[in-house]
């Protein structure tokens, strides 16, 4: 029976050990000690950029450059700390995405994912001898080939990967808040329509493009279904929240671990978006029309409306990020409330190794996986 161990991530010429990816997770809970941890254990961690220049003394004086500085800073960390497959995440909605694409190329990083958007320009912060792997976020096959036919024409360049996300994750979100509870957005549902999308392309232009699902996969069992489907890997981010090398503070994990089912709600962002978030007195007080005052230094997000938003979404980030959840509060995966305690990176692993070898298994010895055929005699 294959094990999680035995079935590597490849994207390009970059190839884990496990095909796990750890979601980036803004505002500065997944910086380079997480990130490092995960690429050191085996899989591909991911710096979020979102808010990455909180703790820089001039972030509200001299916000792009502060930004700039602490990614190249987290990004060099990352290095120093770690020789595995460093990524970063870049939200498109950032009003500021451009210089963290030039940043990231610049300093080489493996891997940049990017969502919250389409990256319809992504390819072109490229340079000739460029060596970061491209991975659009999707939440649609649509979205997948509107990205992939831009990305031609314009850059004749193909996504490295192509990770899709489904409505169980947390954070800002790429649904409506009805199609959040609509059994056809679930991601079960877009894994197929995202394989068959990205194969098209794939065989007819011969390149190998791993498809990565995200969104509410918790257990070793989720990875397997979903690899099962066909996803060649999962990106998660919710469980690695709750390690001890994550770069929140310990009242944010606790958040987690003292989270109830009904404790992980959707809100309605100020960036025009929905989120779920681990509920909390500053989320109830916004919801009955309590205005947290604030200014807006930072003009991060293009999608928000300041002027008319009931609170700062950056500020209750940073708040929450550095443990004050009377000013703000934590995004959250669906399943968060699932945490019982803080572990170590290695022991996640191992756990989810274990619990996805304990699975019953009738496909994998098989022919299930796409890498078996198209991708294999593709690469």
């Amino acid at each position: 029976m294959p094990s999680l161990r035995h079935l590597p991530l490849t994207i390009g010429n970059l190839t884990a050990k496990f095909p796990i990816i750890q979601g980036g997770m803004g505002v500065a809970i997944s910086l380079s000690g997480l990130a490092s941890a995960v690429a050191n254990a085996g899989g591909i961690g991911v710096i979020a950029a979102a808010g990455i220049g909180m703790k820089e003394l001039d972030f509200k004086s001299n916000f792009l450059e502060a930004n700039r500085r602490a990614l190249r800073h987290e990004i060099r960390k990352a290095r120093s700390l770690s020789d595995g497959i460093i990524g970063v995440n870049i939200m498109m909605a950032h009003t500021n995405h451009a210089d963290f694409f030039t940043t990231g190329i610049e300093e080489e990083i493996d891997i940049i994912f990017s969502g919250a958007g389409l990256p319809l320009t992504l390819p072109s912060f490229l340079r000739g001898d460029s060596r970061t792997k491209l991975v659009p976020i999707v939440s649609s096959a649509r979205a997948t080939e509107i990205i992939c036919k831009r990305w031609l024409h314009k850059y004749d360049y193909l996504p490295d990967a192509i990770v899709v996300e489904g409505p169980l994750a947390g954070g800002h979100l790429g649904f409506s808040e009805a199609q959040l509870f609509d059994p056809a957005f679930a991601l079960e549902k877009l894994i197929p329509d995202v394989l068959e999308a990205v194969d098209s392309f794939a065989s007819r232009y011969g390149k190998n493009i791993p498809v990565i699902a995200a969104g509410g996969i918790y257990t070793g069992h989720d990875i397997r279904s979903k690899i099962e489907m066909g996803a060649d890997g999962v990106q998660m981010g919710t469980r690695f929240v709750a390690t001890h090398e994550c770069d929140a503070d310990l009242k944010f994990k606790q958040s987690y671990i003292d989270a109830r089912p009904e404790d992980v709600v959707i809100i309605a962002s100020p960036v025009g978006m929905p989120g779920r978030a681990i509920r909390n007195d500053y989320i109830d007080d916004v919801r009955s029309g309590i205005k947290k005052p604030f200014s807006c230094p930072y003009h991060c997000i293009s999608t928000c409306d300041y002027t008319a938003a009931p609170y700062c979404i950056a500020q209750a980030l940073i708040c929450a990020q550095r443990g004050k959840l009377n000013h703000g509060f934590a995004f959250a995966g669906a399943n968060a409330w699932r945490i019982t305690g803080i572990i170590s990176v290695e022991e996640l692993f191992a756990e989810l190794a274990a619990d996805f070898e304990e699975m019953p298994q009738p496909a994998l010895d098989a022919e299930p996986l796409r890498q078996s055929s198209l991708r294999q005699s593709s690469s």
